[in-house]
């Protein structure tokens, strides 16, 4: 394994789940002092990350953007999924990576946490063997959500499962019976599947449905009284707080 370069810094900056306010400082540090920046985003949108750390930005800096070749269009269970997405990520860390040869850190802005269900950690599977690498921690879109809910999520010796509502409704119907308190990650188009398994298991009324969570057109409602053939966005979850434990 060749050396480590350790003159430039990868970082992954968590900036929180929307709320400008929920960036730390030490995010709001580094992107001030990062000559290159990062991000991610849907083709024809500015992007989530990129509009948190707007304040913190200057016009010194080089920007660079990727654009997702494609989001909900495509299901991941797409026979060509995998390898765009692949080559993809493969264009992303050689862009970067040019710039940390250089010499110049680069700022990667993610949503949320770097670590979690983030583009990042593809970008850190191709350049942490070679470049220095560092995560700036973030407010996580799910802890997000359920303090803008104002509710609590586990009691005592609750278990916490976060699910993909992509999985098949079998499989999230099994793994919700089994939770003491659930988030479901990836509601989208998977909504109506996600309503009938938690109904399945007899967890609906106990349901939260939260969409843009912390952002300024934030919704929060009993997941039961929503609309089901309503489509749900992209930034959007549900909430299953645990019992168990309660005093």
């Amino acid at each position: 394994m060749s050396a480590v370069l350790e003159t430039a810094v990868l970082w992954g900056v968590g900036v929180g789940p929307g709320d400008p306010e929920l960036l730390t400082l030490k995010a709001a540090r580094v992107l001030r002092e990062s000559p290159v920046v990062a991000f991610f985003a849907k083709r024809g949108c500015v992007g989530n990350a990129r509009t948190i750390a707007d304040p913190h930005l200057h016009g010194d800096q080089e920007e660079l953007r990727f654009d997702y070749p494609f989001t909900v269009e495509v299901p991941a269970t797409d026979a060509g999924y995998r390898s765009e997405m692949s080559g993809f990520y493969d264009i992303c860390a050689g862009r970067i990576a040019e710039h940390l040869v250089s010499g110049r850190s680069v700022a990667v802005l993610c949503e949320g946490d770097p670590f979690f269900y983030g583009s990042f950690m593809y970008l850190h599977d191709r350049l942490a063997g070679r470049f220095s690498t560092r995560a700036i921690a973030g407010i996580t879109g799910m802890s997000g959500c359920w303090a803008a809910a104002d509710l609590p999520m586990t009691h005592g010796d609750d278990i916490l499962s976060v699910l993909p509502g992509t999985l098949e409704a079998a499989v999230l119907a099994r793994k919700l019976a089994e939770a003491d308190a659930a988030v479901i990650m990836k509601v989208g188009r998977n909504l109506p599947k996600i309503r009938r398994a938690l109904d399945r298991v007899g967890l609906l009324d106990r349901s939260v449905y939260v969409e843009r969570g912390t952002m300024a057109a934030e919704r929060i409602e009993p997941l039961a009284a929503r609309d089901p053939d309503k489509p749900a966005p992209y930034f959007s979850m549900v909430l299953v707080p645990g019992r168990r434990g309660a005093r």
